[in-house]
């Protein structure tokens, strides 16, 4: 009896044991943070490894001083081709079989489109760090729980500020067109700039398309230079907005270009080239003037980047990391639900390596970036330097209509 009683007790002791290492092994497990967007099959792939990289950079600071919620973070990031299909398959995965506690991405906006339902059902905070499609962070029904959030360009915010400018400079620019690509970024950013354009009293007296690969744009630029446009807004990606400089050179007809930001990737100025590149006025988050902390993350990760130009990417991508886990800390919590109160109503303000937050969300606005956060842009011999005039010194929030 003794001795069954001993056993026993042996092995209670022995299970108990047991159970306590696999509850220390669950708490001192990593905390993983996904990525799904696209990381080498279109030119936006550049921006996507930036994002990534920022990542990094982020988990490595708060894993160095001591991580969170006591665990160390880390990031299990997916590349998703540029397709649809294989970002939905990607999102499953990341939240089914890998267990992360938050989605970040995607590198393009169709992809967003695609699989935001599925964050919203699941409760999976998305904080997006590269697209800027307008309609990714708006709620699934009016008033519904939001889990898209967004550290990056929107499409709607860059159109108000560029439409602001076409207002301004009335005296110069007295007819308008506008141009964009067939693809749903251009025509989102369309939609954007009629809608826009009507809330400032502009209207347009030509709207013209072109196709992603299009490398002739004469015919519909011909219609504009005899409809006396001399200033032309256009939303399209980095290389067709080249191709439509290079046509502009063909029939010697160059109106005033205001691009949607796209125009900041590499593969723009490549196929622009040095003269050309120099036409358009763009926005982004960032130029190459640097703050001293936005230097001190490019000393660290520069060399790695595939273009200096997607440095912005990496910033987006750095501070995304820090605002989900500043909502963490205050949540005391890693459930979807418990962080995403938090983030609609962050206490403490959040040092970014791009700009401080201060309260950035609220359940209605799920936009850590509007308007006034960008930076007017030109290339300048092979540089993205800041760009100012006297319209733009003159513009304030008052001008952002939407």
């Amino acid at each position: 009896m003794k001795l069954s009683r001993l056993y026993a007790g042996l092995l209670a002791a022995a299970t108990f044991g047991a159970l306590g290492a696999l509850v220390s092994g669950a708490s001192a497990q990593e905390i993983k943070l996904g990525y799904n967007g696209d990381l080498s099959a279109s030119p936006s792939a550049q921006s996507g490894q930036a994002a990534v990289l920022g990542m990094e950079a982020a988990v490595a600071d708060i894993n160095a001083a001591g991580g969170l919620m006591g665990r160390k973070l880390t990031v299990v990031a997916r590349d998703d081709v540029s397709a649809p299909p294989k970002s939905i398959q990607n999102m499953s995965d990341l939240i089914d079989n890998e267990k992360v506690s938050a989605v970040f991405g995607p590198t393009n906006s169709g992809n967003a489109m695609a699989w935001k339902h599925i964050a919203n059902q699941k409760k999976m905070i998305v904080i997006g760090n590269v697209s800027s499609g307008t309609d990714i962070t708006k709620p699934m029904s009016a008033g519904a729980d939001n889990y898209m959030f967004r550290v990056s360009m929107v499409d709607r915010e860059q159109v108000s500020a560029l439409m602001a400018y076409v207002k301004k400079n009335a005296a110069t620019s007295k007819v308008i067109g506008l141009m964009a690509e067939t693809t749903g970024y251009g025509q989102g950013g369309l939609k954007d700039m009629q809608e826009i354009a009507e809330v400032q009293g502009i209207k347009p007296a030509l709207i013209e398309r072109f196709g992603v690969a299009d490398t002739d744009m004469t015919s519909q630029l011909s219609k504009m230079k005899a409809a006396n446009v001399d200033t032309v807004v256009v939303w399209a990606q980095g290389t067709p907005i080249a191709q439509l400089i290079r046509s502009m050179e063909k029939i010697n007809y160059f109106p005033v270009m205001l691009t949607s930001w796209a125009a900041d990737n590499i593969t723009f100025y490549d196929a622009a080239g040095k003269t050309l590149a120099e036409k358009p006025l763009f926005m982004r988050t960032v130029s190459e003037t640097r703050t001293p902390a936005q230097q001190k993350l490019f000393d660290r990760i520069g060399s790695k980047l595939k273009a200096p130009g997607s440095f912005s990417f990496a910033l987006h991508g750095y501070d995304s990391v820090m605002l989900y886990a500043e909502a963490v800390k205050q949540a005391k919590s890693l459930d979807g639900s418990d962080v995403r109160l938090a983030l609609e109503d962050l206490k403490t303000p959040v040092k970014g390596v791009l700009k401080d937050y201060d309260k950035p969300f609220s359940k209605a606005t799920h936009e850590a970036l509007t308007a006034k956060d960008l930076v007017w842009i030109k290339w300048k011999d092979g540089k993205l330097l800041p760009y100012s005039d006297s319209l733009i010194t003159s513009m304030t929030m008052a001008d952002f209509k939407q």
